[in-house]
């Protein structure tokens, strides 16, 4: 697996674990005894309700409306509750607080999160992380070094990665009407929700809230992973290094979701981040 693809599933899995303590505290706690131990397990088995869809909105900001007063309504309105950024930096706009009944994405909408997530500041920052990472591994060494050689490093980690966003975001959830936003499971034990979230790499749903198979993430990313064949140099065209590319995609998706699912936990344990 290429050393900067590595950094950057390091670099995500670095915010999963931030919600080890608070959330392994949650499972301590749900063991313990209760009245309504039974009638909570049977609560904790059903998968959440799909969004129920309302009438089409252009106005990407009218899905953030609709959610907001949706989990006001809550028991405990900080539950599940997703902020744009994770710590004021690493962009969220795809995570759905928990209770939020949301419109289907529009077309405009589907196309805007991945431009979001592939030109937003921190993208630039993090490519630029990404790129010096590798040129000090000398992960790819006919790149050479000097600032020449941080320049190849630093194109090539942002062409993956918006290449990914628009596959996976954008083109894909708009042809097969599949919703590209992670919804917030935000109870259960630490384990269940864990298994929940990295479930959504193969399942998602469809824009009227039926449970499918997550054909915008598998595909998608392996389609951008054959796609970096073209620009990448020829000793790195090979089936094996397409295939550590699709990979290494999936996995990172994989460790954002799990992000994703436990940010809730960990800013409400420590940062008490609002976006109000």
């Amino acid at each position: 697996m290429r050393a900067a693809t590595f950094m950057r599933f390091v670099s995500t899995c670095a915010i999963f674990l931030l919600a080890l303590t608070p959330a392994l505290a949650q499972e301590e706690h749900s063991l313990l005894p209760s009245p309504a131990a039974s009638q909570t397990a049977v609560a904790l088995a059903a998968i959440p309700d799909a969004p129920t869809p309302s009438p089409l909105s252009e106005d990407p900001q009218s899905s953030s409306a609709v959610a907001s007063s949706s989990t006001a309504g809550a028991a405990n309105p900080e539950e599940g509750r997703q902020t744009k950024r994770i710590l004021w930096i690493v962009p969220n706009f795809r995570a759905v607080s928990v209770g939020a009944k949301l419109p289907p994405q529009s077309v405009k909408e589907k196309f805007k999160t991945g431009a979001l997530d592939s030109f937003d500041y921190s993208s630039f920052i993090f490519v630029g992380i990404q790129a010096g990472i590798a040129q000090a591994s000398d992960a790819y060494p006919t790149f050479r070094q000097g600032a020449a050689g941080y320049g190849r490093y630093y194109w090539h980690t942002f062409a993956d990665q918006t290449d990914e966003n628009l596959w996976v975001e954008g083109i894909l959830p708009v042809v097969l009407h599949q919703d590209s936003r992670y919804y917030t499971l935000g109870h259960g034990g630490f384990f269940r929700r864990g298994i929940y979230a990295v479930s959504r790499t193969v399942i998602t749903r469809t824009d009227s809230g039926k449970e499918i198979f997550n054909a915008s993430e598998i595909v998608g990313a392996g389609t951008s992973a054959a796609i970096s064949s073209l620009y990448y140099p020829t000793q790195y065209r090979t089936w094996t290094k397409v295939g550590q590319r699709w990979l290494t995609n999936a996995l990172l998706d994989f460790g954002t979701f799990a992000a994703k699912e436990f940010w809730p936990d960990v800013n409400h344990a420590i940062f008490h981040i609002s976006d109000d």
